[in-house]
């Protein structure tokens, strides 16, 4: 048997934030057998980690792939190790990862991420994508994983219902869309959609704060940031760029355990 935890990331109440199923292993396991392991589970991602040296191997698996980056679950997977005594609580984590060594520390109450920067480049305004979202757009860009959407408003974004099946066929992992906060509590908000990968809209999205970071820095000419992922379960962020990085702050709570059968 393999013990399972689900833990909601980017929240200090359970039911709120992004659940990710975080599944600690002995040593490497077979990727198909991950993979049926998280169409099971059902949350936009399960990690699979197992040591490795001073570190831990680390990946992430959507319900319908495998995925480059994931930062719910890796803030899911470092509040297990510290809460159920694989580590230290002061103890910094490592995670080697398809996106590089990635890290993990305590700060001040908060898990603190040290992601790769995700810089963005101005796209083409893509008429599938518009008539998708159904709103004009102040910017449209796009990095490696997904396309960057601002509009004019909090309110007009928090209404979206985009047509999930055409934003399923644009080749990219996902679509974010953002705009400033209209409340001083944070500076901007977003909400991503990745049906692509078995995600209508996933709850709080830690990577693309690799790109919004960066972002928002440019436009409101500060680094640091309070964010709000405004989905129906929300979750909320501290942002930092730090040259080619971007440090993500959240809190996270578990919500149940238990073992997996075959």
């Amino acid at each position: 048997m393999t013990r399972i935890y689900q833990v909601d990331s980017f929240t200090d109440r359970p039911f709120t934030g992004n659940p990710a199923a975080v599944c600690i292993l002995e040593g490497p396991a077979d990727a198909k057998w991950m993979q049926n392991v998280a169409k099971e589970m059902n949350v936009s991602e399960t990690a699979f980690l197992y040591p490795e040296k001073r570190a831990y191997c680390l990946r992430w698996f959507a319900p319908d792939a495998e995925v480059d980056l994931c930062g719910h679950a890796t803030l899911a997977s470092a509040h297990i190790l510290w809460e159920k005594g694989f580590a230290e609580k002061d103890e910094k984590l490592l995670f080697f990862t398809k996106s590089g060594t990635l890290t993990a520390s305590q700060n001040d109450g908060w898990i603190e991420l040290d992601f790769p920067l995700l810089d963005e480049e101005e796209a083409e305004t893509y008429e599938e994508l518009v008539e998708a979202l159904d709103v004009e757009p102040v910017y449209v860009g796009r990095n490696a994983f997904d396309y960057l959407v601002e509009i004019s408003s909090e309110d007009r974004l928090r209404k979206l219902e985009p047509d999930l099946t055409r934003i399923a066929a644009i080749t990219a992992r996902g679509v974010c869309v953002t705009a400033r906060s209209s409340s001083p509590e944070y500076d901007f908000v977003s909400r991503l959609f990745a049906p692509a990968i078995g995600i209508p809209e996933d709850p709080v999205t830690g990577s693309t704060h690799c790109c919004l970071g960066p972002y928002w820095m440019k436009k409101l000419d500060k680094d640091t940031f309070y964010a709000y992922q405004a989905s129906e379960r929300g979750g909320y962020l501290k942002v930092q760029v730090k040259g080619d990085r971007v440090l993500i702050g959240g809190k996270a709570v578990t919500v149940f355990a238990g073992d997996i059968l075959d």
